[in-house]
């Protein structure tokens, strides 16, 4: 998968989900910030992507993985980790 289709899914989780504007949803976009996540939003978004992408995370190991996420592209890179 890469980067063009996991960016669509999130894209669609994005605007589906969280009734954020398409336009908005850029890889620099922060998602507390400018998306307008809270603490709440960004769990629910962890277990939406758990479903999309079929993997599950591993709440001790990708912890501080997940903490360090601040933009859209931070998502796309543990996507792709995940799925490697």
């Amino acid at each position: 998968m890469n980067d063009e289709m996991i960016m669509e899914k999130i894209s669609r989780i994005l605007v589906d989900e969280f009734e954020i504007e398409e336009d908005k949803i850029t890889t620099e976009a922060t998602l507390y910030d400018e998306l307008g996540l809270d603490s709440l939003d960004g769990v629910d978004l962890i277990v939406m992507l758990e479903n999309e992408f079929g993997f599950k995370v591993d709440r001790k190991q990708d912890e501080s993985v997940i903490r360090a996420m601040r933009n859209v592209q931070h998502i796309v890179d543990f996507i792709k980790q995940k799925a490697a």
